[in-house]
């Protein structure tokens, strides 16, 4: 049976001399896998439309298997990531999340938008550090594993200076720091774009300017906050952090 989806490559495997398997995160049916046979062909038709982070319509014949894809149209290359190494480590950093985080076949139309709009504004230049780092924390609500960032995790206190504690799930106030010898400490306007990143829509998002200081302290909580709890080793984020230390150099 012939299918057409909305979809956007998020993997691509080389299969043979001139194949290649792709996996799709799709709006219709989340996650699937394509077989692109002559994919690898210079002037294959299928050749454009199977790169990654390319997104289209795809006509494949759907099996309970790996399906063959048909054809495709592109919507959007999103031409500027591909162009630029530091944005396509960025891409490839949220579309190796989004495969390792979602199941087969499990339509999720939310999770669809938001990686779309992860790469509309990657392609349209707004700081890949903040886009990320509003992604990691929606992708934190899909994996289960949100940590409170409205309020102490502790007490419950919403307001005043907070502490960030892993090993207490999010914040801790004043009152509740000697709960966790190892919490965290941080700005007020590091606690405040924590809760606000994990709540705004990225289609909204405006030129945000961080200060390095900022960024570098999220940057540390989200990063030991995903080692403790995700359970993840991706390739592509140790890739962006050799990355990004050596463009501090």
């Amino acid at each position: 049976m012939l299918k057409k989806i909305e979809g956007i490559v998020i993997r691509t495997v080389d299969y043979g001399e001139t194949n290649k398997i792709l996996t799709l995160y799709t709006r219709e049916t989340g996650k699937v896998g394509v077989m692109a046979r002559g994919a690898k062909k210079p002037k294959s038709r299928l050749s454009a439309i199977s790169q990654l982070f390319v997104y289209g319509q795809y006509l494949f014949q759907h099996t309970s298997g790996l399906g063959g894809l048909n054809q495709g149209e592109i919507i959007d290359s999103f031409r500027s990531i591909r162009n630029d190494l530091f944005l396509t480590s960025y891409a490839a950093y949220a579309a190796e999340l989004v495969d390792k985080l979602t199941e087969e076949r499990k339509p999720n139309p939310y999770l669809f938008e938001m990686l779309y709009q992860v790469l509309h504004a990657l392609d349209e230049e707004k700081d890949p550090e903040v886009v990320l780092f509003i992604f990691e924390l929606k992708m934190l609500r899909v994996a289960g594993i949100t940590p409170q960032l409205d309020r102490c995790a502790n007490c419950g206190l919403n307001e005043g200076r907070f502490h960030f504690s892993v090993s207490e799930g999010g914040l801790l106030c004043h009152r509740c720091l000697s709960v966790d010898p190892y919490q965290i400490p941080m700005t007020k306007r590091t606690s405040e774009l924590l809760h606000l990143f994990a709540h705004i829509d990225l289609s909204r998002l405006g030129n945000i300017s961080l200060k390095a200081e900022t960024k570098k302290e999220i940057r540390h909580i989200l990063n030991l906050y995903f080692d403790a709890y995700s359970g993840l080793y991706l390739k592509s984020k140790r890739f962006l952090d050799q990355l990004d230390r050596f463009n501090l150099e």
